[in-house]
């Protein structure tokens, strides 16, 4: 694990010479969408595995320096870096929230450092110390704080990422590599308007069993977008992929994990077997669920056995959950043999009890007993 022995360095600051206008960012912060606007500004660190000439941050392999947050804006890359051949590229997910007092606080910000090493060992790339960032993540909210959405359920989506900058075609790690976040404000992340999503279950793979399903890396998801597709033109909202060796057991959504609601009170969710990412909201709401006494089992589940249990009453509720969308209900399950219908088709009393408990206790509105609440300001 990366962490911070050093003190931090301060980030520099470059003026933006012309921020969004205040009327124009009203406008956006009223109808955001998700993902298709940018706020003003990004954050930038260089890692070098020869050092640099200034003060830094080394983590054995080489140092992190140069922190800045600088206007948002196009990314000078060489014809020939790394990432635009080999595809040495990782990403981490995670929101700002706007307090009921005023303030703003992220969510399990160390959390999602953790998982952004783990996904750095597995491409061999550089660890980022994880205090370096959180500060990196908190220095991008407080330079667009003003970026909140006005929307009910409003926040704003923080994207930090790093990828292989240097120069070269041999097959081999990288020795340079750039760390960014950006930000964008947001608002409903599935576009349907309705009360449970649709997926089809698709009968490409996501991932392998000693592949790269366990990293947040670019490459897991570009392998889903040709069945993405196939899903939105079916008229489904979101795409399940199952186990590449038997093609039987229940892994992932697209960019969601999966929790299956019993009749009998348990609750069961795919176990992390490396080829499924482990969710930050996936992990919270297995300790919200256990705290109000469910039985939480992490099994595999076969798709067949999800049909059967559908259809005879003894599961009553399956949910999807991840940072962008939260908790969303699953209300119908379709392939090429037909399709069939989860409880009611809407959301049921357990996923909208575990949702709004984990809503509360990110926006300030409950006691935080778990420390997940970073606050910022």
């Amino acid at each position: 694990m990366a962490t911070t022995a050093a003190p931090l360095p301060g980030f520099a600051r470059v003026p933006h010479p012309a921020p969004r206008a205040a009327e124009d960012r009203a406008a956006i912060l009223a109808n955001p969408g998700f993902g298709t606007t940018f706020t003003d500004h990004m954050v930038e660190i260089d890692f070098d595995a020869g050092g640099s000439n200034g003060p830094g941050i080394s983590n054995g392999a080489g140092e992190w320096h140069d922190p800045r947050v600088v206007p948002y804006g196009p990314i000078a890359l060489d014809p020939a870096a790394a990432v635009l051949h080999y595809a040495q590229e990782i990403f981490e997910g995670l929101k700002a929230y706007r307090l009921d007092d005023g303030g703003i606080a992220l969510f399990r910000p160390q959390a999602n450092a953790a998982r952004f090493n783990a996904s750095a060992r597995r491409l061999a790339m550089p660890e980022l110390p994880e205090d370096l960032f959180v500060e990196a993540v908190r220095q991008q909210v407080l330079a667009d704080r003003d970026w909140f959405p006005t929307v009910e359920g409003g926040s704003l989506y923080l994207r930090p990422f790093m990828f292989a900058s240097e120069a070269f075609l041999g097959v081999r790690p990288s020795r340079k590599y750039k760390f960014l976040v950006i930000a964008s404000p947001a608002g409903n992340y599935f576009k349907s308007g309705a009360p449970a999503v649709s997926i089809f279950v698709s009968d490409y793979t996501r991932a392998a069993p000693g592949g790269t399903g366990a990293a947040k890396c670019g490459g897991n998801y570009a392998a889903s977008l040709v069945p993405t597709a196939e899903a939105f033109a079916r008229g489904h909202d979101q795409v399940l992929f199952l186990d590449a060796a038997e093609h039987r057991w229940i892994e992932e959504l697209g960019g969601m994990n999966l929790f299956f609601v019993m009749a009998d009170g348990s609750i069961v969710t795919p176990p992390l077997s490396g080829t499924i990412l482990p969710g930050i909201t996936r992990e919270s709401l297995i300790t919200l669920a256990r705290e109000e006494g469910l039985v939480v089992r992490e099994e595999r589940y076969a798709l067949d056995q999800w049909r059967a249990d559908a259809a005879s009453g003894a599961l009553i509720e399956s949910f999807a959950c991840g940072t962008a969308a939260v908790v969303t209900p699953v209300g119908k399950v379709a392939d090429t043999a037909g399709e069939f219908v989860i409880g009611s088709g809407g959301p049921g009393q357990v996923t909208q009890r575990l949702r709004q408990r984990l809503v509360s206790i990110q926006r300030g509105q409950t006691a935080d007993t778990h420390g997940w609440v970073h606050r910022i300001a």
